[in-house]
């Protein structure tokens, strides 16, 4: 079970936002590059990320500070937010990215997902954000008639390396991932699934030691690592143990 910290980028900055809502942001650290570094230095051993600018946009705006964190770490990263063209994606995968998230471009064009899923195995992953059980797109911005379910059956036997699945009605407000859906999800697809939205303390950490939650690749935590409710080295120590 693998525990993902989570760097959220807007304006440059490594941000949180409540409820997906990009006029609801935290500033936790004005250096992107410095925060990766600490959180492998604290022993974590993937990075999740997210060009929040880039999800709005539809392409990247945030590519210095994630080039910068490339350097900076030798952990594998991943990176979501505005990458929706072949080019793209083998551009990042070029810079040392170990893997790129799609979610507006694998609800409208799923076919180029399951091309670069070809091209690229084991580097390509599926975002998929859920406001009310219906898929969400252009940074959260709009939510579309697909349920979370029929957008990952869309993908199975594609070769797509995971699915994160964002419950958004939870997102940096620190009430508890979505478990049920989560799994449910998890059960209905062979594809591996990440959890994310809403990890909010020791508790959640320990829930996922449950062999329930055994079929789960693991889970991203954002808000509760920068505000000190889940302590990074008993976390990990418990997931590993």
């Amino acid at each position: 079970m693998i525990l993902f910290p989570a760097i959220d980028l807007k304006d440059g900055e490594c941000v949180r936002l409540k409820l997906g809502d990009m006029d609801r942001s935290t500033v936790y650290n004005t250096d992107p590059a410095a925060q990766a570094m600490e959180f492998e230095a604290q022993g974590f051993e993937y990075l999740h990320m997210v060009d929040l600018d880039g999800a709005f946009a539809g392409e990247s705006r945030n590519r210095e500070a994630v080039e910068a964190i490339l350097k900076a770490v030798s952990f594998p990263v991943q990176l979501g937010g505005g990458i929706r063209r072949l080019d793209q994606i083998e551009a990042w995968l070029e810079k040392g990215l170990a893997r790129v998230i799609l979610g507006t471009i694998a609800v409208r064009d799923p076919d180029l997902v399951r091309q670069a899923a070809k091209m690229f195995p084991d580097q390509v992953a599926v975002g998929i954000d859920a406001k009310g059980g219906r898929v969400a797109v252009e940074g959260w911005a709009e939510t579309s008639e697909l349920t979370v379910i029929d957008m990952a059956r869309r993908f199975v036997d594609a070769g797509v390396a995971a699915i994160i699945y964002t419950d958004i009605d939870r997102d940096g407000i620190l009430t508890g991932i979505n478990w049920p859906s989560t799994l449910e999800l998890a059960k209905s697809v062979t594809i591996p699934v990440i959890a994310s939205g809403g990890l909010a303390s020791m508790d959640d950490i320990q829930k996922m030691t449950d062999p329930a939650y055994a079929l789960l690749e693991g889970a991203i935590s954002g808000r509760a690592l920068y505000d000190g409710r889940i302590d990074a080295k008993e976390a990990l120590a418990i997931l590993k143990s």
